[in-house]
Order: structure tokens, then sequence, then C-alpha cells
């Protein structure tokens, strides 16, 4: 039986994969890049993790917005905005040339690149999902075998031509270097004629696409928006005041729709995919490099990502032969990922670290896209809306939770550490101002280039007391990090044990045509 009816389904298919890949080239680049920027800006690692969280959070407007118009603009005219954000992105991030400019910046160099992510996937999620209804976690997990792809393209440049490495160039020149698969993709969707998607197709009308989606799924979305805008505007009560007139708008347009219940849990759960996935993703390399060397870190990190590239082709394997619902999928993947980050959180040589970050990365392969799936499975008339509003969720929680939650878990570990072993380390080696994450209390941490600074005496042999007690401190606070982050996945293990119960409960879990959810 033909999966697809779309003439050109498979040139889209690779057209998206290409698009996705390009975002994760970008992406790994600037993972390689923190230790340059520590050391030349000085930032902490807090500051770092919001600079990487940029890298998400301008993703959920694009796939956001481009969700909600791609029906009534096109395909291809959101590929042409995507496209000129990618090339924006890296003229603005080339602007860091000092200590006062850099955050700024950097931050909105992130970001921009992340709202040129997030339309891409506006485009490419929905269209795979319309030319192959009949397989879509396969397809979808093709799709996204790009991200991994991306992302061992990004680190072996990052390492062939790092100002440490064989070209021995600086960041500035590898930031360009994702513009390279961004033309490949913009010639792969030239010219190119796109489907509808089904709901577009049977004349579903705005409302009802957003119908599923309701004050409930609305409200998580306006609350990640809220947290956004109060930090980027500096008053939260701005940020609030801006997320719910967002949410009153969702209620004028959806004439006051409550929403779907499994809609607002998948989306919840979403934002924990996007705090542990990409927010660990964006601060893995730097951990393991610190718990070994930047070489191993870098080794370890395009081994996760061979992992999940390669097992992201076989979804359709495990669904027909293992016969693992989606659902029974993401349990299991959810308590490997658990157990992989504990182990990692313990690692102390070089085969332990392959076998643990090994079994995180098999554990992390399926989540983004098999939740694409379900959505696109159980919400046909949301079209594209809900699946793009789902993935701004779980991109907006890595931007705003993952990875500054992270940095600032080293922070805080890493200074009650020292604090607590050299106290007057610590004190000529604090940051001048405080670190701050939602409402946990202030750290003051250590200044990121004094933390460099003293790694690179320690790697030289020529480390004093003090530079090996800061590194010391900043390997148990790696250590402790990883131990908290691994209850996120336990946590999702427990909800999709819930959500498997409820599909049990009520004939077993299928995807659904438009007339049958209406």
């Amino acid at each position: 039986m033909q999966d697809t009816t779309v003439p050109n389904a498979k040139r889209l298919l690779w057209a998206g994969f290409t698009a996705i890949l390009a975002a994760g080239v970008g992406f790994a680049l600037r993972n390689g890049m923190l230790g340059a920027w520590a050391s030349e800006f000085h930032f902490t690692a807090t500051q770092l993790g919001a600079i990487g969280g940029a890298g998400f959070s301008g993703f959920c407007f694009g796939i956001i917005f481009g969700g909600v118009i791609v029906d009534k603009l096109g395909y291809g005219k959101l590929v042409a905005v995507a496209l000129v954000g990618h090339i924006i992105s890296a003229i603005v991030a080339l602007g860091a040339t000092d200590a006062t400019n850099a955050y700024a910046y950097l931050y909105w160099g992130a970001f921009i690149f992340a709202y040129a992510n997030g339309t891409l996937e506006a485009v490419a999620n929905p269209l795979v999902a319309t030319c192959f209804p009949k397989n879509r976690t396969h397809y979808l997990n093709i799709l996204h075998a790009s991200w991994p792809l991306g992302m061992i393209v990004g680190a072996g440049a990052s390492y062939l031509i790092g100002a440490e490495n064989m070209l021995s160039l600086s960041w500035r020149w590898q930031m360009a270097f994702y513009l390279v698969p961004t033309a490949v993709y913009a010639w792969m969707f030239f010219g190119q004629t796109f489907p509808k998607s089904e709901a577009a197709q049977k004349g579903a009308n705005f409302t009802e696409m957003f119908k599923d989606v309701g004050l409930l799924g609305a409200a998580v979305a306006c609350y990640l928006v809220s947290l956004f805008l109060g930090d980027v505007t500096g008053h939260q009560n701005i940020g609030w005041a801006i997320g719910g007139a967002c949410l009153l708008g969702v209620g004028l347009i959806t004439r006051f729709s409550f929403g779907s219940i499994l809609l607002f849990v998948l989306f919840v759960t979403h934002a924990l995919v996007g705090s542990v996935e990409l927010g660990t993703d964006g601060w893995i390399e730097n951990i393991t490099g610190n718990l070994f060397s930047k070489v191993d870190g870098k080794i370890l990190f395009i081994w996760a990502c061979v992992i999940m590239f390669s097992l992201r082709f076989s979804a359709h394997f495990i669904e027909t032969k293992l016969k693992l619902s989606p659902l029974g999928i993401l349990l299991v993947s959810s308590l490997l990922a658990f157990v992989g980050l504990r182990l990692a959180s313990g690692m102390d040589t070089f085969a332990a670290a392959l076998l643990a970050i090994g079994i995180y990365a098999v554990g992390k392969t399926f989540f983004w896209p098999t939740m694409l799936a379900i959505v696109g499975d159980r919400f046909p008339r949301s079209g594209a809306v809900a699946m793009s509003i789902i993935g701004g969720i779980g991109m907006l929680s890595a931007g705003l939770i993952g990875g500054p939650g992270l940095g600032f878990a080293k922070d805080r570990f890493t200074a009650e550490t020292i604090q607590a072993t050299s106290p007057a380390v610590y004190a000529d080696n604090k940051a001048e101002k405080p670190s701050k994450f939602l409402s946990f209390d202030e750290v003051t941490a250590v200044d990121g280039g004094k933390l460099a600074d003293a790694k690179k005496s320690v790697e030289a042999g020529t480390g004093t007391p003090s530079d090996k007690a800061l590194v010391t401190a900043s390997i148990a606070g790696d250590r402790a990090t990883l131990k908290v982050d691994s209850y996120i996945p336990l946590t999702m293990a427990g909800i999709y044990l819930l959500l498997l119960l409820y599909f049990r409960n009520i004939g077993g879990y299928r995807a659904l045509k438009l007339e049958e959810q209406a």
C-alpha cells in the first residue's frame, strides 16, 4: 500500500530534512562557542544558558506564528522568511565585539536564528504529516533524524575549524558555517508545489482549528510567553499582561472553548521534553568536556547524535515488529533517559561515559517527533496549529527553563561546593552580579572567565591550589546538575504511563480521521 498520494512527497521530505539539518548545524556550532564566549566576555554559566536559551525561545514565536498562518500564506513564502532570518542572525551575532555589547548581540542573534528555525518547522512538520498520513510516526522520525545529523556536522566543523584545533579560526568565522546547508534547503524547496493539510482541504476554518487548543492549551503557551516577555522587558508584570491578553484573544477566537484535556497534557509534557532533550543538549558537551577533556566532550556529543540519527529511522520497525504504540515508545524512552542521566552524573571513565551518554541518547531519540505524531494522529481537525504550538512550547521551555535552568544549577552547585571547601578562593573568583532563575534564590556564581583561565592552567600542569579548587568545584557542580536533570524524564515516564492506561480504557491508541474527531 502506498503511504502517500503527493507526487513530490519525497522531495519535500528531504527538503524539510535539510532545513532542520541547517538548524542542527547552527545549534552545535553555538554549543562549541560557549567556552570561547566565557573566556572572551567573562560570562557566567547562567548568562551562557540564557544566550543558548534564546536559541530556543525565538523558535516558539517562529513556529506558532508560522503554524497559524501557514495554510493561508503558503509554505514557500515562509521558507523565504526563514532564509532571510538565518542570514540576519549571523550578521547580528558578529556584532559582538566587547564585554559591553556582547551579551545583547549574541542573545538576539541566537533569538533570530531560532525564529528562522521555528518558521521552517512550521512548514516541515505539517507538510510531512500531510504527505504521509498513513505512517506519520515513521516519517516524522525520519524528518527529525536531520537534527542530530546537523549536530554531528556542526560539532565536526567546530572541531576542525575551531580556534584551538586544525584551522584555528575564531568563533566569528565559525558562525556563518551553517549558511552552507541553508543555501541547500533553499534550493530544494525552490519551485515545488505544496499540498494542503486535511483540515484545510475540507474547509476547516480558523476557529475550528483552534478549538482543541482552547483556553487550556493556550494557557501553557501564554505562560511561557509571559515569562519570556517579562525577562526581555525586565518587568514581569508586563509579561503577565501581554500573556493574559493573548489568552483572552484565544478565548475570543474559539468562543471560549475549554479545549482538549488530552492536548493540554501533551502540551505540558512536551514542555518537559524540551527542557530535558534540548536543554541538556545545549550543555552536555560543555559538561562532559569539563568532566574529561574538550576533545572527549566533543566525541561524546557526536556519539549521542550518531545514536539518535541512526535510531530515528527505526520507528516503523519498533511500532510494527516490537508492537509498541507511540506512547509505549515514549514510556520506554523516558525510563532510559532517566537511567542514562543518573549514570552520567557518576561517570568517572571515558568508557563509563560512552555507556551513560549512549543510554541517554537512546532514551531521548524518539521524544520530539513521536509527540508530534501523536498530535497529528489524535487531532486532525487542528491542522498545522496544534502541531506548531506544541513544537513552540517545547522550544520555549528549553529556552526559558531547560538551558538557563541547567546553567543556574551549574552556577549554584559549583558556588556551594567552592564556598564549603575554599571560601577564600570563592571570594577572590566570584562574579560581579548574582545569577537569577525564575523564583529560586539568587546565587553569586564563579566568574566564567576566571574559571576558564583556571581550567587552562590545570590542563597545562601549571595550576595553583586555587585553580585546582575551582576546577574540582566545577566538576562537582556538573555532576549534581546531571543528577537533578534526571528527574525530568522520570516525571515524563509517570505521565506516559497514565496516558497508556487512559487509552487502554477507551479501546486502545489509534489515529483518528477528521470526521471521527468531529
